[in-house]
């Protein structure tokens, strides 16, 4: 057992700072948005006839007429085209902060064209729309810095 000594004026090396884990809201969010596109898939591949009622609440008539003369005429393409959507703005947050600013755009804006649908929807996307933003201007300030 030796004794340690150290030049007079200095001291054992001074420990590592603790530093707090990086935030994992991108990845999080970019998970999410990856299974619901897979989720999709399964409602394309099952029954893509369980999206008719998804505008019967809507806010305004115009969003119901569209959704009943647009989306529900082929609703397996629309049902795809969700998917295909909520992929790509999975892989825009995962692959990176050059790409998170556009897919935290995305989320947003997709939450918030939820709105329209009914005020069912509005305890799930204004709740979302609140996390969503902290989150984002947490990663951006930090992928800035």
């Amino acid at each position: 057992m030796g004794v340690q000594t150290f030049l007079p004026g200095t001291g054992p090396p001074a420990a590592a700072p603790l530093t707090a884990p990086p935030p994992r809201g991108r990845e999080i969010v970019g998970a999410f948005y990856l299974v619901m596109g897979g989720v999709h898939l399964g409602v394309v591949a099952a029954e893509p006839d369980s999206y008719r009622h998804f505008a019967d609440d809507a806010l305004f008539n115009f969003v119901r007429d569209g959704w009943s003369s647009i989306v529900m005429t082929h609703p397996s393409f629309w049902g795809l085209l969700l998917m295909v959507g909520e992929i790509t703005l999975g892989v825009l947050l995962l692959t990176g902060p050059r790409t998170a600013r556009l897919g935290w755009t995305g989320v947003i804006a997709f939450h918030v064209l939820l709105l329209p649908f009914g005020f069912w929807l509005w305890s799930y996307a204004v709740p979302a729309l609140v996390v969503l933003v902290w989150l984002a201007r947490r990663d951006l300030g930090r992928s800035v810095r």
